[in-house]
């Protein structure tokens, strides 16, 4: 059963002539004839009583008919929706994102998106930077934001460095001095967030390296809880500096500064699966990454939907 066959059954429906079908059709009449005995000889049915001046449906045809209507709605709808892919002002673009990328970078980013693109319907979903890789690579989302991990199917292109900041509150000494050595965080209770993160090793790395154990009290799995801990002084952390910013210009938690090879930086990376072409919602996302962060996406942006 072919879709030509099922508009040629449908236009000599409404018309109720194969010839007055024929011509709103744009075929010949023996075309629109031969296309209708086609879908007779696979339903082993007549589905028009052929009369002198014209033709209606037989019984089968009645039965046949809002079926046939249907298969042209979702052929339709599917037209449509390929139309929309074709176009960065409509569609759908769906986001993979690291939590604290999705917390503290996405927002703003997603916003400028839809400013320019106000058609287009963004969908997001979390998780760590593994699972966002995972998304990826199993085609769930179209974009991830992560840190820079490797796949032999996915672009991975630097975006910025995000750097992780030792953070206490006002009243601490660390913060009267504005300055701490590592060997002096190691004294101090420390407050870590999600122990299975990137963020998490990096700083394990980076203690370890400076010969240190870090004593550390408290793990938790919200950044936001860990600030608050911070702010109430029962402990120290090291955070992203960009989770900060409003409760350091409150004056909640101060920064503090610490030995140029002390300080950790978490490399964020957008990822998109390898692929002969992209659709221009994707297109045009990547593209305002690259304006934003100064990166070079051209291996990817250059490919069109």
């Amino acid at each position: 059963m072919e879709f030509r066959e099922i508009e040629s059954f449908l236009a000599a429906a409404r018309i109720g002539s194969f010839r007055g079908a024929a011509r709103a059709s744009f075929v010949s009449q023996p075309s629109l004839s031969a296309r209708i005995r086609s879908l007779e000889r696979e339903l082993r049915t007549p589905l028009f009583h052929r009369m002198g001046r014209g033709v209606r449906l037989t019984e089968a045809g009645e039965a046949f008919l809002p079926f046939a209507e249907r298969v042209l709605e979702f052929v339709d709808k599917g037209r449509e929706a390929v139309r929309q892919t074709l176009d960065e002002q409509q569609g759908t673009i769906t986001i993979g994102s690291a939590r604290t990328i999705g917390t503290y970078m996405l927002p703003p980013t997603l916003d400028r998106f839809q400013r320019r693109h106000p058609q287009v319907s963004a969908r997001i979903r979390t998780g760590r930077s593994t699972d966002v890789l995972a998304m990826i690579v199993d085609g769930v989302v179209d974009v991830g934001l992560a840190r820079g991990l490797v796949h032999p199917d996915v672009h991975s292109i630097y975006l910025y460095d995000e750097e992780i900041v030792l953070v206490a509150y006002p009243d601490h000494p660390f913060a009267e001095e504005g300055y701490a050595r590592i060997s002096e965080v190691a004294r101090q209770p420390l407050i870590l967030y999600d122990p299975s993160s990137t963020y998490f090793l990096l700083i394990n790395q980076a203690c370890h390296e400076a010969g240190i154990v870090p004593q550390i009290e408290t793990t938790l799995d919200s950044i936001e809880a860990t600030k608050r801990m911070v702010a109430l002084g029962l402990g120290i952390s090291f955070l992203p500096r960009s989770a900060i910013r409003g409760e350091v210009e409150m004056g909640r938690l101060f920064p503090i500064g610490m030995a140029e090879e002390h300080r950790v930086y978490l490399p964020t990376h957008v990822l998109v699966r390898r692929a002969q072409h992209y659709s221009p919602p994707v297109l045009a996302f990547l593209g305002l990454l690259a304006e934003i962060h100064g990166c070079d996406l051209s291996g990817v942006v250059g490919k069109t939907g």
